[in-house]
């Protein structure tokens, strides 16, 4: 059988993206999209099950379903029907460049809507055994206190747990002890609220998040190696680097390579190199959360995994 990995994916969006086929021909794609989505998009590439647990509604939410159940399956779907609308966002990338025309998002759920998006995922998630955790959109939609006792709940019930989530979120996130928390350097900022240009700053705030509750800590830095910190190692995680390609969506693929391999009994390693040749792939295609299995396969061949230089010892 396949392994699963529950995704909250609270708010799917629905994404229209216009772009130019020649002088005289554009053509206008119709995606869902969010951090979630394209987390789950990952996960079904490396030959797991995404169950994809969120809201749904108004005209953008019809519109939506079926594309979410091209990824994950209509029987993977577990989507929770509210009275707004689902976010939609419209980019024209006609001249190369992602420019942003129109964007409606959601307003916050009722209290019975979010009760019932928070049993749904438990259920899953407890019945997977994995569950990635991402932002909603936009950012203050939920309580923050559903993050952590969303992730409390689940551990407690023997889940494993990947967070990928920017503050106050994962604040709350930590309080509940995620098997791991990845963050992007100017999240880590403004988790600690201060720099972290340098290598000391940079471990010592990454240790913060291990103090404050996450076992595994993940800071990706773009172009620049990302550090991990697993039990009590520091290590630079290196991918392929290229000129040429789109950033968004790359730390989200990583998380859903890395979520469905470690479902899959791969080890911790071998998991950081498929998530880290999955932010690479990512990076060469113009979708999001896109790459397939035997592209992130074959560049994870070319990441390396080595001591941080400067180290924890030396950073505290």
């Amino acid at each position: 059988m396949r392994p699963r990995v529950a995704i909250f994916a609270p708010h799917p969006l629905l994404t229209v993206t216009v772009e130019a086929e020649g002088p005289e021909r554009q053509s206008i794609h119709f995606h869902p999209g969010g951090q979630g989505v394209w987390v789950a998009r990952m996960v079904a590439s490396l030959g797991a099950s995404p169950v994809i647990c969120g809201f749904l509604g108004g005209e953008a939410g019809t519109l939506l379903r079926p594309l979410l159940a091209a990824i994950a399956g209509d029987e993977e779907l577990r989507l929770v029907e509210t009275s707004t609308a689902s976010g939609c966002y419209v980019t024209d990338r006609r001249s190369g460049e992602r420019e942003l025309v129109a964007m409606s998002v959601s307003d916050p759920p009722s209290r019975h809507e979010l009760d019932e998006l928070f049993s749904l995922t438990c259920a899953e998630a407890i019945d997977c055994g994995w569950l990635v955790v991402t932002n909603p959109m936009p950012g203050a939609s939920l309580p923050l206190p559903v993050y952590g006792d969303l992730i409390a709940d689940v551990k407690g019930n023997g889940c494993r747990v990947v967070a990928d989530l920017s503050s106050p979120r994962l604040d709350s996130a930590l309080a509940g002890g995620p098997d791991v928390a990845k963050v992007n350097d100017w999240e880590l900022a403004g988790f600690i609220r201060g720099p972290v240009d340098t290598d000391a700053r940079l471990i010592a705030a990454a240790e913060r998040i291990r103090e404050g509750g996450a076992h595994t800590v993940i800071v990706t830095r773009g172009e620049q190696p990302a550090l991990v910190l697993h039990e009590e190692s520091a290590w630079r995680l290196t991918s392929p680097r290229f000129e040429h390609g789109f950033r968004e969506g790359c730390g989200d693929s990583m998380m859903g390579a890395l979520a469905a391999a470690l479902a899959a009994g791969e080890s911790f390693e071998r998991a950081l190199q498929l998530g880290a040749g999955a932010g690479a792939g990512n990076f060469l295609r113009q979708g999001l959360g896109g790459a397939s299995r035997e592209v992130v396969e074959r560049l994870a061949e070319s990441v390396t995994i080595e001591p941080w230089p400067l180290p924890r010892s030396r950073a505290a």
